[in-house]
């Protein structure tokens, strides 16, 4: 079953969500990251960000968490808040 990293954040201005945006579409992944896919939500109101990464198996997920734990701080969308770890129970694209 495919595993889901969710991290939240606070603090995170449009122009942040912009910066970010740009860097994932421009950069290549990085490495010791084995997602399949990855989310980046934002509610510019309250300054609240969510990312969202898929992974196909456990082993992909501690690879990639342990690679995303090691990422320096400023390149996060803002203040983490959380970090929790979800069974993929059901998936649809509409």
């Amino acid at each position: 079953m495919p595993i889901a990293r969710v991290v939240s954040f606070d603090g995170v201005s449009q122009e942040r969500i912009d910066e970010v945006r740009n860097r994932i579409e421009s950069d290549d992944r990085p490495e010791g990251l084995p997602a399949t896919e990855m989310i980046l939500l934002h509610d510019a109101e309250s300054e609240k960000s969510m990312a969202i990464v898929f992974f196909d198996t456990e082993e992909d997920y501690q690879t990639g968490h342990a690679t995303l734990e090691a990422m320096p701080r400023p390149d996060t969308p803002g203040q983490r808040t959380s970090v929790a770890k979800y069974e993929v129970a059901s998936r649809m694209t509409l």
